[in-house]
């Protein structure tokens, strides 16, 4: 591992033109077998989790499974419904559904308790995942029906539609933060850089490895299916780490170049940067891999698609660190080598000095002061602010968000809320599976029955409609325009509870509808209360019958519980695998144990000020949201893990500019200072650019997004600000050697002074 970039390096300077080649070569094969292959979606079974999963797979088991649906709501733009008008262009919007590949049947238009809405209920054929893909005809016909009844309003919404919605807006949301955050990081890197050539080189490397990581993505779905959401890790993940990657070996080699003074040739310049840059390049990859691989412990398809999309990303952004970059800065040294003479000149002329060894700046210089001069006290007061920011995290508490909590800026959205305001029953339904003999057919359909009247007779529950409060196909097609056929045998009555069984009679659905939102403490309760009070008193009382229950809520709540319950393994192996990481990094039990310790402040701050602005209320117009009252379920675990490994990032690169320093016979003290004062500006620089990529995401609408995106940045802000300029060089300062234990002291390491065709010794 530690010669390996030297070589991986010398091989690419000393053949730049087929090391740039085979780069880009890489990246096209990569997307063009990504394309080729295609991507593998996740199926609803592979989002199936806990009771409510089980509940699914004997449903579909028994070909009863749930169904994507659309609601056509039919009403007036002002003034009372016309049932004639309205049942006409139900009758337009039933013929041309049926006519529709896409549809599997069209249900009889019922009419809402206050008369002012008729709806029409579409089932579409294929899986529940497969409804967004298939309702663009569908919304497509709902919009020619309008436009031939201007008089009317006809629009639809439903979990395809809505679906839709939220994926349309997801890429102009992505196209949002990428038209914010990339600006911002050329203006970073120009200033860092002062060159445009410079500051071109990490954004072209960071595009190129998210391209090859989006078509290696495509090809890992194969084998591990896609949930929908590893592409946008990429685009997130790539741009921070591809920069970071980058900056920093681009400026260790602009060190050494001010070091050499013209002694040493590009190609020699790129092996320095190499043994030191390119060493901690590959560990901090690692780092950040390890500890992302640990989301596989969660068995979850969501997180497993996370995982594989940031680990892909990571690993093509610091394969391209190690290959295409020392080409790059070779071609880019021989010009700068040709145009030195000219520009000394002019330096010259100007009365300006050649630019000498870097250094630190007023503002990192009073940062660093504290730590310097004071480091008990800047250590007690840095953990102070951090453990007070952590407070907030104690009372985190986790929603998984569906629909109701998607932005209204959806035109579905604001459908759907007009649905469950005139028909609330349509708001949650719970889907009670049972799994027996045939012979005990008839016992269950008699439990099942006996449920749904408890159920009726429960407040939580909807109740079944008055008859003068429902109109069905038959009333409405005499107040309207004729018979539009028999009501679809998979769609019944609203708000009466049904029992459907399989061919078999082995397996049985009753649905049971709720007028409560499915966040509401009210779903909750109906689902509490029927899992722990009206299944044991009916079905629970006959032997050999298995129960579950699914549904909107259900799915949220087992969710939320089975994340809960991974959390532990996850967090100890990714406490074991930081420590593990550190030690072998390093070759020190101490640093290790500071590594995790320092992780773990910054995970809990960053998580605590989550829960401070996002649980609450107050910043809803300052950042554009709506509070959910809690926070998205994914969120917190997938958090902790990622900031983990970016943690690992400024760990890696500022320790190994201080174990550098003491390589080269500088005492504890003196190693300290120096490493932070080389790291420092890189390090905030790369933070600058972290921050602007993830900040750009709290711009967001999906309040998932949003909530991720504040997390990461302000993690990524106090971990530089806080513990890497406060904190690390404080503990380092006050332990000194005892930091390294149970390390040697190294010996001096001579640095190699060759001519430009000689190699560097090796001092990573």
């Amino acid at each position: 591992m530690r010669h390996l970039p030297v070589r991986m390096a010398r091989w690419s300077a000393r053949h730049a033109g087929r090391a740039i080649a085979g780069w880009f070569a890489f990246v096209v094969l990569c997307l063009v077998a990504g394309i080729a292959l295609g991507t593998n979606e996740a199926t609803t079974k592979d989002f199936w989790v806990g009771e409510a999963g089980r509940a699914e797979a004997t449903a579909t088991e028994g070909g009863l499974e749930r169904t994507p649906t659309e609601r056509i709501m039919i009403r007036t733009r002002s003034g009372k419904l016309d049932m004639a008008v309205a049942g006409a262009a139900a009758q337009d919007v039933t013929e041309r559904m049926r006519d529709l590949p896409e549809v599997e049947s069209v249900a009889a238009p019922v009419r809402s308790k206050d008369g002012e809405v008729l709806l029409v209920s579409v089932v579409l054929n294929g899986p529940e995942l497969k409804g967004k893909k298939n309702v663009v005809p569908l919304l497509e016909q709902t919009a020619a029906v309008g436009a031939d009844h201007p008089d009317l309003v006809v629009e639809e919404t439903g979990s395809p539609a809505i679906s839709k919605g939220v994926n349309d807006q997801r890429d102009e949301d992505l196209a949002l933060s990428e038209r914010i955050s990339l600006p911002v990081t050329v203006i970073t890197l120009l200033i860092v850089f002062g060159s445009v050539i410079m500051a071109g080189v990490p954004l072209l490397l960071a595009l190129s490895s998210i391209a090859a990581a989006i078509g290696l993505s495509m090809v890992a779905s194969h084998l591990m299916p896609d949930a929908g959401v590893g592409t946008n890790l990429i685009l997130l993940i790539g741009l921070a780490v591809g920069v970071d990657y980058t900056l920093f070996y681009l400026k260790r080699e602009r060190e050494e170049r001010a070091r050499a003074g013209g002694r040493l040739g590009p190609e020699a310049l790129v092996e320095l940067a190499a043994a030191t840059a390119g060493r901690a390049i590959v560990i901090s990859g690692l780092a950040v891999i390890v500890s992302t691989a640990t989301l596989y412990l969660a068995t979850d398809v969501i997180f497993s698609s996370l995982a594989t999309g940031t680990i892909l990303v990571v690993a093509v952004a610091v394969a391209s660190s190690l290959t295409v970059l020392p080409a790059l800065l070779v071609v880019i040294g021989r010009r700068a080598d040709r145009l030195a003479p000219r520009r000394a000149a002019r330096r010259a002329g100007r009365g300006k000095p050649a630019r000498g060894k870097p250094e630190t700046g007023r503002v990192f210089g009073a940062l660093l002061r504290p730590a310097r001069t004071r480091p008990a006290l800047t250590l007690c007061l840095s953990v102070l602010v951090m453990l007070g920011l952590t407070v907030p995290a104690l009372g985190l508490k986790l929603i998984d968000p569906g629909k109701d909590t998607f932005s209204r800026d959806i035109p579905a959205m604001r459908v759907y809320d007009r649905l469950t305001g005139s028909f609330p029953e349509l708001f949650v339904t719970h889907e009670v599976v049972t799994r027996s003999t045939p012979e005990q057919a008839a016992q269950v359909k008699r439990a099942l029955e006996d449920l749904g009247r408890r159920a009726q007779a429960d407040p939580l529950f909807a109740q079944a409609p008055k008859e003068a409060e429902s109109t069905t196909v038959a009333q409405a097609a005499a107040d309207a325009c004729g018979t539009l056929g028999p009501p679809s045998p998979r769609t019944p009555k609203r708000s009466e509870p049904t029992v459907r069984t399989s061919a078999d009679g082995r397996i049985s659905v009753l649905e049971l509808s709720v007028p409560h939102p499915a966040p509401s403490a009210e779903a909750i309760e109906s689902l509490t209360r029927l899992r722990q009070d009206h299944i044991p008193a009916t079905l629970g009382r006959l032997p050999g019958v298995e129960t579950a229950v699914s549904g909107d809520v259900a799915r949220g709540r087992d969710y939320v519980s089975h994340e809960s319950d991974k959390l532990p393994l996850v967090l100890g192996f990714l406490l074991l695998m930081t420590f593990l990481m550190t030690v072998w990094a390093f070759r020190s039990v101490v640093l290790g144990a500071i590594g995790v310790v320092l992780n773990l402040l910054s995970a809990g701050a960053s998580l605590g000020l989550l829960v401070l602005v996002f649980q609450g209320t107050w910043a809803e117009g300052l950042l554009a949201f709506d509070s959910l009252g809690a926070i998205a379920s994914r969120v917190p675990l997938f958090l902790v893990v990622i900031l983990f490994g970016l943690s690992m990032d400024y760990q890696v690169f500022v320790v190994s500019r201080i174990q550098e320093a003491r390589q080269n016979g500088m005492s504890a003290r003196e190693a300290v200072l120096e490493g932070i004062n080389r790291s420092a500006k890189v390090v905030t620089s790369a933070a600058i650019v972290m921050v602007t990529v993830f900040g750009a995401f709290v711009a967001l609408h999906l309040t998932e997004m949003k909530q991720m995106g504040f997390c990461l940045a302000v993690a990524v802000l106090l971990d530089a600000v806080v513990i890497r300029l406060m904190v690390l060089p404080s503990v380092l300062l006050l332990l000194g050697e005892r930091a390294w234990w149970p390390a040697r002291r190294p010996g001096r390491t001579v640095r190699a002074q060759e001519p430009a065709a000689g190699s560097p010794a090796d001092v990573g």
